[in-house]
């Protein structure tokens, strides 16, 4: 009997896009889908999403796309759904539905693992005589999750999006006082000693991990089979970067999480044709270097002095292009040339004593300690303040390069002055090292009330300095912050673009009505922001497909 498979894309989003990136190698010969999808947002690649009801402009492409895939795998596309159908793969859980039922894991695990797997596991039994069918679903695949030691379903751990979200999350980590390493009597502030003491407990006790360890399904662990190839595009990003060529930097940084979130090793260029971010001449370097294990543009910078040097000394923290040239139209060729440089500033001297220790690329379970530490210390300085690590940390990275830390209040005063106290603290605690950049503009109003400080940090019990940075916005604006810090550029970009394109201003502190200027062209913004309180009222507004942070590597 043929087996045949009817395809539900209720809410589907997700999933689509994680079956796209995770490649169609799999095949599927023999198994039926029915090209149906309801009005919600159906993404399949690239970080967006449209409104597959309209099927017009790129939708009506990616559709195609998706049909010709699963062709290629060996299934079957039907446009209705024929009576030979046996399974139904639905994320809607109060949807009627007729047929046996799998939950949507079976499809990606599936093509995670590049074979069809047993559908007994995913198998969703409903009720005979057809009674609360929802909530016996729901049921079902809560109880399929992991349960804690006393029998009770766990909650599920997400990575916030919105401050009613934090606020949440804040009150379940009171709940979990006992269990949590870093907590300690609601009164009793955290010396110096004391943090070391909790962070090493930490560490080691195995009930640590398993109460906060981030869930897994909102980490980004792409497959990564082509380091090859995005290491060699990582240097050029550096290097462009460093020459000041902004575009040509981008350019690449656009191009690496679509290669490596490709489920299959690169062998030829044809397999990346058409992909997002990735034209002729990134096709060309592709080639080359499955060629050659080896991109000649590579090479030669490294062996262009000039180059190499000033590359350098711009991945020493404030030293940008312009100071790099200079530099080396001074005559200095390495770091230890710049140590006796008299023009470098207080910033840029920290930045070189401490360059090693900046580019240590800092555990995911570290960052975890240290956000909880630093909640911790917060409250002591405010309570009830909100604070969030945000870039690759919030996008779900498995290690981090600095710390984005965004903070803010919900009583719409209290962020006034917090942050030159919780920096005061945070030194008593010796955690915080030395200063880079301190700005305070809450007290004051200018600036959008927006309080700055950059520095270096430390882990407790080490000395490696760690790169860390404040943001304290005012309630009304924290939406903007959070998105701003979250990341990553590319989206970023896309979404200023997109602001602009309907006549407004996006940055980190608000969304502006942007005024006429002279031959049709934007003029300045206004003075006062849109509002907006969560992340997702921004998406909504500006017409962009919601994704969770974990889903903003584009």
């Amino acid at each position: 009997m043929e087996n045949h498979l009817f395809c539900l894309c209720v809410g589907f989003r997700v999933s689509l896009k994680r079956a796209r990136e995770r490649g169609w190698g799999l095949g599927f010969k023999d198994l039926r889908f029915q090209a149906q999808v309801n009005t919600h947002s159906a993404d399949f690649g690239g970080g967006f999403g449209y409104p597959v009801s309209k099927m017009v402009g790129r939708s009506v492409r990616c559709n195609v796309i998706w049909r010709q895939k699963l062709v290629q795998m060996g299934a079957t596309v039907e446009e209705k759904l024929p009576k030979k159908v046996t399974h139904v793969l639905a994320m809607d859980l109060e949807a009627l539905l007729q047929q046996s039922v799998i939950r949507y894991q079976w499809l990606e695990d599936s093509l995670r693992l590049g074979e069809k797997v047993s559908e007994d596991l995913y198998r969703i039994k409903l009720d005979p005589e057809g009674e609360n069918i929802a909530d016996r679903i729901l049921s079902q695949i809560q109880g399929n999750r992991n349960t804690s030691s006393d029998g009770e379903s766990s909650h599920r751990k997400k990575i916030k999006s919105s401050t009613e979200d934090v606020e949440h999350f804040k009150a379940e980590s009171k709940g979990d006082a006992e269990t949590n390493a870093l907590s300690e009597a609601p009164n009793s502030p955290m010396s110096s000693e004391s943090l070391t003491n909790t962070l090493s407990t930490a560490s080691a006790s195995p009930d640590f991990s398993s109460h906060h360890t981030t869930d897994p399904s909102l980490l980004y662990n792409p497959p990564d089979l082509n380091k090859n190839i995005t290491e060699i595009f990582g240097k050029l990003i550096n290097i462009y970067r460093a020459l000041g060529e902004d575009r040509r930097s981008f350019s690449y940084y656009k191009a690496i999480p679509v290669i490596e979130k490709l489920p299959f090793k690169i062998e030829s260029a044809d397999q990346v044709k058409g992909l997002p971010g990735i034209g002729k001449s990134m096709q060309d370097h592709i080639q080359e270097i499955v060629t050659t294990g080896k991109l000649s543009k590579l090479e030669h910078f490294e062996k262009d002095e000039k180059v190499r040097t000033i590359s350098l000394f711009g991945e020493v923290w404030g030293i940008g292009p312009a100071t790099a040239q200079k530099l080396y139209e001074k005559g200095h060729r390495t770091l230890d040339d710049l140590k006796n440089e008299d023009s470098l500033t207080h910033s840029q001297r920290l930045g070189l004593k401490y360059f090693d220790d900046i580019k240590t690329r800092i555990p995911r379970h570290e960052v975890e300690q240290m956000e909880r530490l630093l909640q911790k210390a917060g409250e002591e300085v405010f309570p009830e303040v909100i604070i969030l690590c945000g870039g690759s940390y919030r996008r779900g990275k498995a290690s981090c390069g600095d710390l984005d830390v965004v903070i803010t209040h919900p009583d719409r005063k209290s962020h006034k002055g917090f942050l030159s106290k919780y920096v005061k603290k945070l030194k008593e605690m010796k955690f915080l090292r030395e200063d880079l950049i301190f700005s305070t503009h809450s007290e004051e109003g200018t600036d959008s009330g927006v309080d700055t400080y950059f520095g270096l940090c430390t882990y407790p019990g080490r000395e490696l300095r760690h790169r860390i940075d404040f943001k304290v916005y005012p309630r009304d604006i924290y939406a903007f912050g959070l998105i701003a810090w979250t990341g990553n550029d590319v989206l970023n970009r896309r979404l200023r673009l997109l602001a602009e394109s309907k006549g407004y201003r996006l940055d980190d502190t608000g969304l502006f009505p942007a005024t006429h200027g002279s031959g049709g062209k934007q003029g300045v913004r206004a003075r006062t922001s849109l509002k907006f309180d969560t992340e997702k009222e921004v998406f909504d507004f500006l017409g962009f497909p919601w994704l969770e942070p974990h889903e903003r590597n584009l």
